[in-house]
């Protein structure tokens, strides 16, 4: 990473906010990022502003900064998804606390990183807003259905709420864009979903990827496992059962690993399918075994940019991934991985098996990944700053 040091960022003071600090994912690396870069300079990073707290570590970087948190952090931590109706008046709570704060401690720029709610947090009088949105809330635009129609209690209650609360919730999210000086997107996907939805232009900046700890095995030669690879949440929106059912049509191991609110009634629907293994949270180590040792990624769901994908690819692992969305980016057809079309088991395995020879896929693979480095992240970032500030 780079320690330049602009012209905005010396003596700037600084603070971020984030939907919920409960586990590491990619919106955690993103901040994360953002918070090294800054904490790298001579910026000042004040305060984080958060609906959740897990108070579990996440990085070095973001532990190291103080975190504010809104009343909701007082509920049940398993209550935090179904507080849905209650995110306005927690956003509302952190903007107070926010202008309070400023009073005794000025801050001369606000950065969210957000895919819920906290984009609408109302930065101080002549404070910009730079937002760097993962998606515009996709249980309220994108992916209703997504979370509503799949088969469970917990759809039909989600479904139930989205009735009853989701104009307003909405309404209000519509309102609360115009908080946001500049919005940056992850990929030209979300940008766009961020025209259409907030009628607003956003700068693209692909989140890093850590493509010096994501590298090849040391004898790329090697022959890969003839296994199959899901890594991410485990979210109803992330069409994990595509990915197994492609994997049990080709009669292969598949290998998930992750967690999330969706992840008990999968392993429910294939306990007596043996080769589908569900491995939950492992270590970066491990998942950087995975990723040499599995023959392809598999990306079903339509991602707002993947880092996941790109981490693969770091390591030489194609990928098999929906054609659309953020994997337009970063997977290129028949080089480094291979596209489908339709949310179909029968699709995804037909994929899989056109990806071509993995030794002629490795190296361009590594190469595509190289393209999302920290250093041209930290820059353009850097010229975002330099724009709202000057």
């Amino acid at each position: 990473m780079t320690n330049s040091i602009s012209k905005s960022t010396r003596n700037l003071t600084v603070a971020l906010a984030h939907d919920w600090l409960v586990a590491r994912r990619g919106g955690e690396l993103v901040l994360d990022a953002i918070t090294t870069h800054l904490l790298n300079t001579d910026a000042r990073v004040t305060q984080l502003y958060t609906m959740f707290d897990s108070s579990k570590p996440i990085t070095p970087a973001i532990d190291s900064v103080p975190r504010t948190t809104s009343n909701l952090n007082r509920l049940p931590s398993p209550l935090r998804r179904w507080l849905l109706p209650r995110y306005p008046h927690a956003v509302d709570q952190l903007s107070r606390q926010l202008q309070s704060d400023h009073q005794s401690r000025p801050i001369n720029l606000l950065i969210s990183t957000s895919s819920a709610a906290i984009k609408a947090l109302v930065s101080p009088e002549s404070v910009p807003h730079i937002c760097y949105c993962h998606a515009p809330a996709r249980y309220l635009w994108s992916q209703t259905d997504q979370y509503t129609t799949q088969p469970g209690l917990k759809s039909k209650l989600r479904a139930a709420g989205l009735e009853r609360f989701g104009d307003s919730l909405r309404d209000w999210d519509l309102r609360t864009a115009s908080t946001v000086t500049q919005f940056i997107a992850n990929s030209h996907f979300i940008a766009s979903e961020i025209k259409k939805t907030y009628n607003r232009d956003a700068v693209v900046i692909h989140p890093p990827v850590r493509t010096d700890y994501f590298t090849p095995p040391s004898d790329p030669e090697a022959p890969r496992a003839s296994e199959l690879l899901f890594v991410g949440a485990i979210e109803p929106y992330k069409r994990v059962d595509l990915a197994i059912d492609a994997a049990i049509e080709l009669d292969l191991p598949i290998n998930i690993v992750g967690t999330g609110s969706h992840a008990s009634s999968l392993v429910k629907a294939y306990k007596n399918k043996p080769r589908v293994r569900f491995h939950g949270h492992i270590p970066d180590a491990q998942v950087l075994e995975l990723f040499r040792k599995c023959s392809a990624l598999i990306q079903p769901q339509i991602e707002d940019f993947g880092i996941t994908a790109v981490e693969a690819q770091a390591c030489g692992l194609p990928v098999v991934a929906r054609r659309a969305g953020g994997a337009l980016d970063s997977v290129i057809e028949s080089k480094t991985g291979t596209l489908f079309d339709l949310p179909d088991a029968t699709e995804v395995a037909r994929a899989i098996q056109r990806l071509p020879d993995q030794h002629q896929m490795a190296h361009n693979c590594r190469s595509n990944a190289l393209r999302f480095s920290y250093e041209s992240f930290e820059a353009k970032i850097e010229a975002v700053i330099d724009s709202v500030l000057n």
